[in-house]
């Protein structure tokens, strides 16, 4: 399908929305990096919205996504009630558009326009990562409260593991990942009775945004929250799950155009610095710091192997799969838990 047509598709999603205001023009301000695709719709009456148009995965989960994002935002309580982007709701429900037409399935929602505040630098310093840290503890802590009272998600580790491995049975799949069917395989097993020895179904569940890059959201003077956009990993899993991410925020290095997903800044200790600060607010339990290289291999499987073609530009995408069994799986059991529990002083 052609770029060219996406604006097509949401003037129709818009039209099904209300037909009583017609689109001026549909602008593209997709990040760059990846082929998710985003755009500002301007209306006839010059009002604004957001869309974005989504064609992997199933529609079910989508809209479920959404569906629970949306409970969120209205649960959150002060002073996170307006941190998540709200997306439009018609009959009572997140409006969703599904465009089906020969080979054709993709889907759109409808945002309001976030406002943002400040964005980090790209190298933190000490008073940033600490300050981050008790802030990303309170916002799960009001993650979790809220999680009580939104909808039921279809989707966990497990299945979408075993969703991979039905991928490795099939001929595309075969075809997809040959040479390394094994190794995926082999990757999926352990991650499977690892989740199963640390009992992670008994961690708090909550909605996590998993990429916390510091183009995904911006925070006040004082490092408060401030705003959240950018959906795409959302899941209903462990807080421990949003980690990997912070702690590449956290790192040494920096955030960098030219990236990749090296196990590396879970054990720096500017990111341990990050985890003193969150333990204070919203402890950590033993299993929950051994869980952290159970839920890198599951980003590095879900998300790189997986569903990179559809979240990297191919090349991009090429990239990051050919390290993910060159640099990524081999580094895996290099992750010292014992660490970070000696840190926390768990």
């Amino acid at each position: 399908m052609r770029l060219k047509d996406y604006p097509e598709i949401i003037r129709k999603a818009w039209a099904g929305f209300d037909s009583s205001i017609g689109v001026k023009f549909v602008e593209d301000i997709s990040a760059k990096v990846s082929t998710n695709h985003v755009f500002r719709v301007t209306l006839d009456n010059d009002d604004k919205v957001v869309a974005k148009l989504s064609y992997f995965g199933k529609y079910e989960h989508f809209k479920e996504d959404h569906r629970i994002i949306q409970a969120l935002s209205n649960n959150l309580l002060y002073p996170f009630e307006n941190v998540l982007a709200k997306s439009l709701v018609k009959n009572n429900q997140v409006y969703t558009y599904r465009y089906q037409e020969d080979f054709v399935d993709t889907w759109v929602v409808f945002y309001n326009p976030i406002r943002a505040m400040n964005r980090l630098p790209r190298r933190l310093d000490e008073e940033h990562i600490r300050k981050l840290g008790a802030e990303a503890a309170k916002f799960h802590q009001a993650c979790f409260r809220a999680s009580r009272s939104i909808p039921k998600s279809s989707k966990n580790l497990r299945t979408d593991i075993h969703h991979l491995l039905e991928i490795l049975e099939t001929d595309t799949g075969q075809y997809e990942h040959r040479g390394y069917i094994h190794i995926l395989k082999r990757q999926c097993d352990v991650f499977m009775k690892n989740i199963q020895r640390l009992n992670v179904s008994s961690f708090d569940l909550m909605p996590v945004f998993v990429d916390w890059n510091i183009g995904n959201f911006s925070v006040t003077d004082d490092m408060k929250l401030f705003s959240r956009w950018d959906y795409d990993w959302f899941r209903v899993s462990s807080r421990v799950m949003d980690f990997y991410f912070f702690s590449r925020v956290c790192s040494n290095v920096g955030d960098r155009t030219v990236f990749s997903y090296l196990i590396g800044p879970l054990m720096e200790e500017r990111f341990i610095m990050f985890l003193q600060e969150y333990h204070k607010v919203y402890p950590l339990t033993e299993n929950e710091v051994r869980f952290m290289k159970e839920a890198y291999r599951f980003f590095i499987l879900n998300y790189v192997i997986k569903y990179g073609k559809y979240f990297f530009h191919r090349s991009y995408c090429t990239k990051l799969q050919r390290e993910a069994y060159e640099l990524y799986f081999p580094s895996i059991d290099g992750f010292d838990p014992d660490k970070i529990l000696r840190a926390l002083k768990i």
